[in-house]
């Protein structure tokens, strides 16, 4: 099959490396011009101005991971030679959590890096294939069609890039991310547009990298993502001796918009023993980086009677939904979406157009939408739990068992190591939410250790409350 990905991201690298690896012909057109550097070269002159948050920290979890050591051999030796950090969830706790390395622990392997050092090496990879063509500098305008393979909905045939250039495909993957133009390529064709559901995830980041003299990073001795009232600070070991910290807030909460001075940012960071050390080396930027006005996303590209809206062309990764990305599963999700389009080429469904479609959105639907919806309900909830904080109450809420489990389970893993391993097959995008407490005594014996947690999170006694947190703002 002739694919075009548009978009060379890492969604749409993967989906490339995937799809070539199987057999088809891929072309990559990406609008940014600026050619693949070498890794040593990607942190200090690397632009991709398509990618807001190129430079912001970010962490690839287990499933990444996963996903490169069965379907894209090679690839983890490239991250390697790159300086790439291997990490197990497991040997960063300590033995006596853990109950020692067990069998089957090293589905929690990974290996994380800074952004742009992790996406240069993938790209190379890509550039590398026999079957995959990357154009960079090839911006795509609109989508061409043909004669209908399904009644009443067009078929996408290839794309027409600014410069008037055409590239003809059997199918057009979309991997253009957050702010993807294909909702708007297809009204020009005359396609209904996609069921779209949109709301800000309501969080701002503050965030810094620094680097050691000697290679290392920090001991962990605290989650990589911790709550600590109406505040969360994530501490994020990426490659080559460098990390990031960011401190993460309610875009609503006004009074810590001054987290962005470096010395206030910088005060609050030390303020929190379990974290205060990861400021002990030599930062990378200036000035704290920030990000904030993101959005919640999903495009459903069907019609209210699971028909597509077109045929020859899916969205994937944050094309189709995209989250909140404090819990780092943007990359592993796009990959997975990835996956479940290769293995829906695989099966056949792509002799007829619209049954690919048909069949990639009931995959989506199985693999990838869970993911989506255990963010979504996560970034409100704890949107609620840290304006209670705000407003000196307790957020109590009624209704959802998954949050109730979910708190109980971050109580229950400090206590006991099966415990600790359904947590971890959850932060690592591994097993399904709904699965980790499928089986009846185990959510029980989460309940019974882990439920005077249920109703909250957070490390109280472990730093400043909000109070002192707002004196140290102050100043």
């Amino acid at each position: 099959m002739n694919v075009i990905v548009n978009g060379a991201g890492i969604g749409g690298l993967m989906s490339a490396i995937l799809l070539g690896a199987d057999g088809h012909q891929v072309t990559v057109l990406e609008r940014d011009p600026a050619p693949t550097p070498d890794p040593d070269e990607a942190w200090d002159g690397w632009e991709r101005r398509g990618v807001n948050q190129f430079r912001l920290p970010h962490f690839f979890l287990p499933r990444f991971l996963a996903i490169v050591r069965s379907e894209c051999p090679g690839l983890e030796d490239e991250l390697d030679k790159a300086g790439m950090l291997h990490l197990n969830l497991i040997d960063i706790v300590p033995a006596e959590m853990t109950g020692g390395r067990r069998q089957g622990d090293e589905e929690f392997d990974l290996i994380t890096g800074r952004r742009s050092i992790y996406e240069s090496v993938v790209a190379a990879f890509a550039q590398s294939m026999d079957r995959v063509t990357v154009r960079r500098g090839c911006a795509v305008a609109g989508l061409e069609t043909g004669p209908s393979a399904a009644a009443g909905v067009p078929h996408v045939t290839g794309v027409r890039t600014e410069s008037g250039e055409r590239f003809e495909a059997d199918l057009v993957v979309d991997a253009t991310g957050r702010r993807s133009p294909l909702p708007r390529w297809l009204a020009d064709v005359s396609a209904d547009g996609p069921d779209e559901e949109l709301e800000d995830c309501g969080f701002t980041y503050y965030g810094r990298h620094f680097r050691s003299d000697d290679g290392s990073t920090p001991g962990i001795i605290a989650p990589l993502n911790s709550a600590y009232g109406s505040v969360n600070i994530l501490t994020l070991p990426a490659d080559n001796g460098t990390w990031s910290v960011v401190l993460v807030t309610s875009a609503r909460d006004f009074a810590l918009r001054r987290f962005r001075d470096v010395d206030v940012w910088t005060d609050v960071i030390r303020a929190f023993p379990l974290v205060a050390h990861w400021l002990d080396g030599t930062a990378l930027e200036e000035n704290v980086t920030t990000m904030s006005k993101i959005e919640d996303r999903h495009r459903r590209y069907a019609a209210s009677d699971g028909e597509p809206v077109a045929t020859g062309v899916v969205a994937v990764a944050d094309s189709w939904a995209c989250t909140n990305p404090s819990l780092g599963r943007g990359a592993s999700m796009g990959a997975l979406h990835s996956l479940a389009l290769r293995d829906v080429l695989r099966s056949g469904d792509s002799s007829d157009p619209a049954e690919l479609v048909r069949g990639f959105n009931r995959v989506t639907d199985e693999v990838v939408e869970p993911w989506y919806r255990s963010t979504l309900a996560f970034d409100r909830h704890r949107l609620n739990e840290v304006q209670a904080v705000i407003d000196g109450r307790t957020y109590r809420p009624e209704g959802d068992a998954m949050w109730t489990l979910g708190n109980a389970l971050n109580e229950a893993a400090g206590k006991d190591p099966d415990c600790l391993r359904a947590l971890f097959a959850g932060v690592g995008l591994l097993r399904n939410p709904e699965d980790r407490f499928s089986d009846e005594t185990f959510a029980g014996k989460v309940l019974e250790l882990g439920g005077e947690a249920a109703n909250g999170q957070g490390a109280d006694g472990m730093g400043p409350d909000r109070r002192q947190l707002l004196e140290i703002v102050a100043g």
